[in-house]
């Protein structure tokens, strides 16, 4: 590592301490908003792989990824009604091997980020089997007017009413057996909701990228009534022609929840997947009760559909190295390399320290899945403690083709350990 990086490094840890010794956010006398404001987290995890048997594609079985990543958000209040939001992180990586770095997520954890006009997420200092690298990933300036909230630069949104999975989420989704997630990637963005009445609302995102072809413009429409909601969305989402309506309203103790999604997409020039123009349908249908047993077991269940999706799992390595499909996978225009899953969350808080919980999600076209059960345990305000399995089942690959869609995955185990400030 040369003397530079070690000269950031020495920087970073000083000034962080500075930071988080001085800088706690605290309130000025009369109870006014606090000019700065300092957020601060730091994680540890460690991901333990065991990769099916196939020498093809997974030439070293057993894999070890350590993480660290380091996230410091300074809010600064500038007036009553402008916040400057900003976001800085640096991720520590070191991995025994290739196979290692894709972790028992579906969409690869350092995807370049979509819609942003430069990435600003630079290598730091990288060797065979690490990398440090650091990101801004917040730098948006917040201004609330009369019946309307403005907000300019990298921000994160998200869009549609699904818990596990989205058809009308345009914005850097992430599918939910990504490891070692817990912020959506920051967009560059302007974004102006208006609300039109009581409640109605519309919001508009203009979301830039390096080229107008990978920018987006899109309009939400949305309204209350009682206990249910409607949104009516429709745009530009790269080169797609898109619209979309989610809605979802409470039946008794049931939460009922929808999206449908339509695009349509251009041909692209010398891909197979994406030859000619094309409709795209993508769907989500799902709901959440809490059982009364104990102190109350909730669950959450959905069913998603992506015709973005392969119609097989034989299929998906080969349209993985279709540039057309490729760049919309890494955009998170799919979060399932097929076109059908379904999925169940439960979780139950066992003690104000200790919250089990248990994620299921299936293909129903070839049974295959992942179980992945999870334990977090909550020492302090400061400090919590998460322990995650990762169960994959179903026909393992065969060579270089797939057998099933989630045979592929690993059995792996996720230790994680969250301070914060």
């Amino acid at each position: 590592m040369s003397g530079d990086v070690r000269h950031i490094g020495a920087f970073t840890v000083v000034w962080l301490c500075v930071g988080l010794t001085a800088a706690s956010g605290q309130t000025p006398a009369g109870d006014e908003a606090p000019t700065l404001a300092l957020r601060a987290s730091l994680k540890s995890s460690v991901l333990l792989s065991r990769w099916p048997d196939d020498a093809d594609l997974f030439p070293d079985r057993a894999s070890t990824t350590g993480f660290w990543r380091l996230r410091v958000e300074p809010t600064v209040h500038l007036s009553e009604r402008a916040t400057l939001d900003l976001a800085f992180e640096q991720r520590f990586r070191v991995f025994s091997s290739a196979s290692s770095g894709a972790g028992a997520g579906v969409l690869p954890s350092e995807a370049v980020a979509p819609f942003r006009l430069r990435q600003l997420d630079w290598r730091l200092a990288s060797s065979p089997n690490a990398e440090w690298r650091g990101e801004i990933d917040r730098a948006a300036l917040h201004v609330h007017l009369s019946g309307a909230d403005l907000t300019i630069g990298r921000q994160a949104i998200g869009w549609g009413r699904g818990v596990l999975f989205g058809a009308v989420d345009l914005f850097s989704p992430f599918t939910p057996l990504e490891a070692d997630r817990e912020w959506r990637r920051g967009v560059d963005a302007v974004r102006a909701d208006v609300k039109l009445g009581d409640r109605v609302s519309l919001d508009t995102v203009a979301a830039f990228a390096d080229t107008l072809g990978r920018s987006s413009v899109a309009t939400r429409l949305r309204g209350y009534a009682g206990k249910a909601d409607v949104e009516i969305l429709g745009g530009l989402r790269a080169r797609d022609l898109f619209a979309g309506v989610t809605s979802s309203a409470a039946v008794g103790d049931v939460e009922l929840h929808g999206e449908l999604a339509w695009f349509r997409t251009p041909a692209a020039a010398g891909s197979i997947y994406a030859a000619n123009d094309r409709s795209v349908v993508k769907a989500v249908a799902g709901g959440s009760y809490r059982l009364p047993f104990g102190n109350g077991v909730l669950l959450f269940g959905e069913y998603h559909y992506s015709g973005f999706g392969a119609t097989s799992a034989s299929r998906m390595l080969s349209q993985l190295a279709d540039p057309a499909f490729h760049e919309r996978y890494l955009r998170g225009d799919t979060q399932i390399l097929g076109r059908h899953a379904t999925a169940v969350l439960a979780s139950y808080e066992l003690s104000p320290e200790l919250t089990l919980a248990s994620q299921w999600i299936q293909s129903p076209v070839d049974g295959s899945g992942v179980v992945v059960p999870s334990t977090t345990w909550t020492l302090s305000d400061r400090w919590s403690v998460v322990v995650s399995g990762y169960l994959p089942y179903g026909r393992e690959p065969d060579g270089v083709t797939l057998a099933s869609e989630f045979g592929a995955s690993p059995l792996a185990a996720f230790v994680q350990i969250k301070a914060y400030r």
